[in-house]
């Protein structure tokens, strides 16, 4: 019988998922835990904490705003990690995936990287700009400690996503554009039959990310995926609150915020 990984364990549900994508120390440690729970309160079923990178490649403004925030307040790759158990300690049950460019990584050393992960109870990884062919040695070193190596599957990578998707593990993300301008509801022909040529392979559940940024678009993705990733739109609230975060109104930011994502969600 396979063991099951600590991200199984603590996945209760296969769709119908919310991920949200936080940058870890934006705008504080602290802060971060709290709009951590805030999600897990109204459904999130994993949660993405994003390591703050100053060269992003993939990385949108508002994501890079948020990572010149945490950078400040003294984000680092080690302390996103030590984020974990903090975390754990507050009430998140929830799987965490560590979300990082390839560049700090390397910095530490696999071998000091992994030892971090393990010994802070990190459940996934995610390596936006790790190519799939350049990727086993990782996926190896994450297979031996138990952790998922999330995969990234995108409408260019067509010639392998078969190849992609029968190695993905705890869930995988698309990458799709949902073709939704204005007032249009629906999605694009062409990202619907990416989505369902991703799912006819994969083992995992698909979950679709990228520029998710109302409910008619959560929606929408449900129709069609196992679940929904968002990050953007969710720094964005957060920004939202910075004023009142400033000056001291913790309760009305965390309130505004909660509300936002319950409208977003539900």
């Amino acid at each position: 019988m396979l063991t099951k990984t600590s991200f199984q364990g603590k996945l209760t549900k296969t769709e119908n998922l919310f991920i949200p994508f936080l940058v870890a120390g934006d705008p504080s440690p602290e802060l971060t835990t709290q709009f951590a729970l805030r999600l897990q309160e109204e459904g999130a079923d994993v949660l993405e904490l994003g390591v703050p990178y100053s060269d992003p490649l993939a990385d949108g403004p508002t994501i890079q705003r948020a990572a010149q925030r945490a950078l400040k307040s003294g984000m680092s790759l080690r302390k996103a990690i030590e984020l974990v158990p903090k975390l754990r300690e507050s009430g998140l049950e929830i799987p965490v995936v560590i979300f990082t460019y390839y560049n700090p990584v390397l910095q530490i050393g696999h071998d000091e990287f992994f030892q971090l992960l393990e010994q802070n109870g990190v459940e996934g990884l995610l390596i936006p700009d790790l190519p799939f062919e350049e990727s086993m040695e990782i996926r190896s070193q994450a297979e031996e400690k138990g952790i998922e190596f999330i995969s990234l599957v995108a409408p260019n990578s067509d010639q392998r996503i078969k190849q992609i998707a029968e190695h993905a593990k705890g869930f995988l993300y698309c990458v799709s554009s949902l073709g939704v301008t204005g007032e249009r509801k629906e999605m694009s022909a062409e990202a619907l039959s990416f989505i369902e040529k991703v799912r006819e392979h994969s083992q995992v559940p698909v979950a679709v990310g990228f520029g998710i940024s109302t409910n008619d678009h959560v929606q929408l993705v449900r129709n069609h995926a196992d679940g929904v990733i968002i990050g953007s739109k969710i720094i964005r609230l957060i920004e939202a609150e910075l004023e009142n975060i400033q000056e001291g109104r913790m309760d009305e930011a965390l309130e505004h915020f909660t509300q936002e994502i319950r409208e977003l969600v539900q």
